[in-house]
């Protein structure tokens, strides 16, 4: 437990070195049912994986031991935003620098300050996919939360920005208001749901993925905030369960804005290429500056 306080005083403290990003293990006393029958955390990455813009990708796995990075926004830019990022991995890995530490870059080049969530992976046998990665995310943005005001950041300004099953795990935080955990310490006795969403190329919205039903995890529900999705038209996975979320969001309405490209497939990150769709960030920026969040 001290070990836990000190780290998030050095968080708070912003008087870590020029460049370094403070790492705050979420649980203090390890995560709820934590699994031990796995081994060390790795990179899975082979030779034959894709290479997103000719550029490798790190992708590690058993993560059972979540943590929290925090990439502060640059003292002249600090807009007093804040967005959790959340990897995707189909809930079997984490690709954690094309859709974790490249995106938070970006986002403190434009003046937010970026948390990076590394959640629970493999998924656990016999649960839902998403409960334990729920619980970090649950975790993490109370933690945000209750840290503002050390790291100049509006409480009232606090997203969330998700890929693929991170974008499915997005959707259901926006969904989950209350923990789904047992208190912890003070940081789980403020909101845990976000101001807004970013979803670019989110997975798992309909159910086993064939677009005719909404999984009940994600539907909206009066409140949710507002989002801004991303979708390729030949990501022929998931586009039918986006559409069909799209739908009842409208149906609820909230607040939503999505882009649809022709083309651009799944798992591009932020890298830019030839494909238009990779324009997206500067499209979600937009968004962020209509809604007031970014100012």
């Amino acid at each position: 437990m001290l070990k836990y306080s000190l780290l998030l005083m050095i968080a708070a403290s912003g008087f870590c070195a020029k460049g370094e990003n403070p790492v705050i293990p979420l649980w203090p006393n390890g995560a709820p049912n934590a699994r031990t029958d796995l081994g060390p955390e790795i990179n899975t990455t082979k030779p034959s994986d894709g290479r997103p813009a000719g550029r490798e990708v790190t992708r590690i796995t058993n993560v059972v031991s979540p943590t929290l990075t925090v990439y502060r926004a640059p003292q002249e830019k600090n807009s007093g935003a804040a967005i959790i990022v959340f990897p995707g991995g189909g809930y079997r890995i984490l690709a954690i620098d094309l859709e974790g530490t490249e995106v938070c870059e970006w986002l403190n080049s434009i003046g937010i300050t970026a948390l990076l969530v590394k959640y629970r992976v493999p998924e656990s046998p016999g649960v839902p996919r998403y409960q334990a990665p729920l619980q970090d995310a649950q975790r993490a943005l109370g933690i945000v939360r209750s840290h503002a005001k050390e790291w100049n950041v509006d409480p009232q300004r606090i997203g969330i920005l998700g890929f693929s099953a991170g974008g499915h795990l997005s959707a259901t935080l926006l969904q989950n208001g209350q923990r789904t955990y047992p208190r912890v310490d003070a940081a789980d006795d403020i909101s845990c749901r976000p101001d807004f969403a970013i979803l670019i190329y989110p997975a798992y919205l309909s159910i086993q993925d064939k677009g005719e039903q909404i999984s009940p995890e994600v539907q909206p529900q009066p409140g949710t905030p507002p989002l801004f999705i991303v979708q390729a038209e030949d990501d022929h996975t998931f586009i039918q369960g986006t559409l069909l979320y799209y739908r009842a969001l409208v149906t609820a309405k909230i607040p939503a804005e999505l882009h649809i490209y022709e083309t651009g497939g799944h798992g591009y990150g932020l890298r830019p290429t030839s494909a238009p769709v990779t324009h997206w960030p500067q499209l979600a920026e937009a968004w962020l500056r209509l809604h007031h969040f970014l100012q």
